[in-house]
């Protein structure tokens, strides 16, 4: 029922944004969902299944914005999705799509962590007394019937949450695969050095929030040591 779950999903976090999720009940995610409570667990098997879901869908909404923007010629994107680093105090010889794509990336990155605090937890490992514990996202789940009044539907078993280490190989990988295309084969080890290093430091300035401007030219810094145009072009 992928309506119904996009309807719990939604629910679940409309209720983390005005109450901490200890406090946050089953049977209030399913009325505002409008299902019954046997659904919802039915979907999830838990709580616990309900917040790995709920983490799940809001890191891969971000992530879905990383390769949206970074696929996109840098030109092309609005404002808001865009850095394109216009201050005089850019590195000389950085190839400058590909500087726009990682820095419209990095600003897309701090604007969502600001806006979700799950995506934030997500990206640095730091997760505060209000969301979901990432202990209990890895608990088993509860014997059937326990508690709930429901016979349970186990989920299928799923991945482990991505932490940071992986969103930062996953962020680079698709800053890579929106690049690629312009750069030669003998130097992609350099342009893949040089992404994880502009998604490392867009990390560390969403841990210490820094200010745009200065999160730009930090991004930009990243390329200062690759041709300043591909090979070819």
């Amino acid at each position: 029922m992928p309506a119904a779950r996009d309807s719990l999903l939604d629910a679940a976090y409309a209720a983390l944004e005005v109450r901490p999720w200890a406090g946050v009940r089953m049977v209030d995610v399913a009325a505002a969902a409008g299902v019954s409570r046997q659904t919802l667990y039915n979907e999830f098997g838990s709580k616990q299944g309900l917040a790995r879901a709920l983490v799940r869908r809001e890191t891969e909404g971000y992530l879905a914005g990383v390769e949206r923007i970074l696929s996109r010629p840098a030109a092309d994107g609005p404002p808001e999705d865009r850095d394109l680093g216009t201050d005089r105090g850019r590195p000389p010889g950085v190839p400058e799509e590909a500087q726009a794509r990682l820095a419209a990336a990095a600003d897309w990155t701090l604007r969502t962590a600001r806006a979700n605090p799950l995506v934030r937890a997500v990206l640095t490992g730091c997760w505060n007394e209000r969301l979901p514990s990432p202990a209990d996202q890895s608990l088993p789940l509860p014997v059937p019937g326990a508690r709930t009044g429901f016979p349970m539907v186990p989920p299928p078993v799923e991945a482990p949450l991505p932490g940071p280490s992986e969103l930062v190989g996953r962020f680079s990988d698709r800053a890579v695969a929106a690049l690629e295309a312009d750069w030669p084969k003998e130097e992609l080890t350099e342009l893949g050095s040089a992404c994880t290093a502009a998604v490392r430091l867009t990390l560390s300035c969403v841990v210490a929030p820094a200010d745009p401007d200065e999160v730009g030219r930090l991004v930009r810094g990243a390329f200062a040591g690759l041709p300043r145009q591909p090979a070819g072009r």
